[in-house]
């Protein structure tokens, strides 16, 4: 692969500009389009690394309900970035009760964490 710089879209409209990938090192930002996401609204810095047609990169910064971060792991297959993601986030906006005013509380680490997979295309 020449290079991994420019700007990548997944299938929900997220954002990943990767403005740096010299060294084998990858620097850029990362812009969630899902409302319900911690990061909604935010440019989180991303850093990683890249070798052949694998990468991997880390966002991590204030959510909404306090410190988050996301790792995404990927592959790249046909033009696309195939991925696999972790996020974790120790606090969560919830309600005590149906009803109740939602409050930030503290999760267990079972609540803390998910993983999912995205397919990013290069669209800049």
């Amino acid at each position: 692969m020449a290079s991994w710089t420019g700007t990548w879209r997944n299938q929900y409209g997220s954002i990943v500009v990767i403005e740096d990938d010299s060294g084998g090192v990858i620097r850029g930002r990362f812009r969630t389009a899902l409302e319900d996401s911690s990061f909604f609204g935010q440019d989180i810095p991303i850093h990683g690394a890249a070798y052949g047609d694998v990468i991997g990169f880390t966002a991590a910064g204030n959510g909404t309900a306090g410190p988050a971060a996301v790792s995404y792991t990927g592959l790249l297959r046909e033009g696309k970035l195939e991925t696999l993601w972790h996020t974790v986030a120790g606090h969560a906006l919830t309600g005590a009760a149906e009803g109740a005013p939602a409050e930030i509380r503290e999760v267990g680490a079972w609540r803390a964490f998910g993983t999912s997979l995205d397919t990013f295309e290069r669209i800049g």
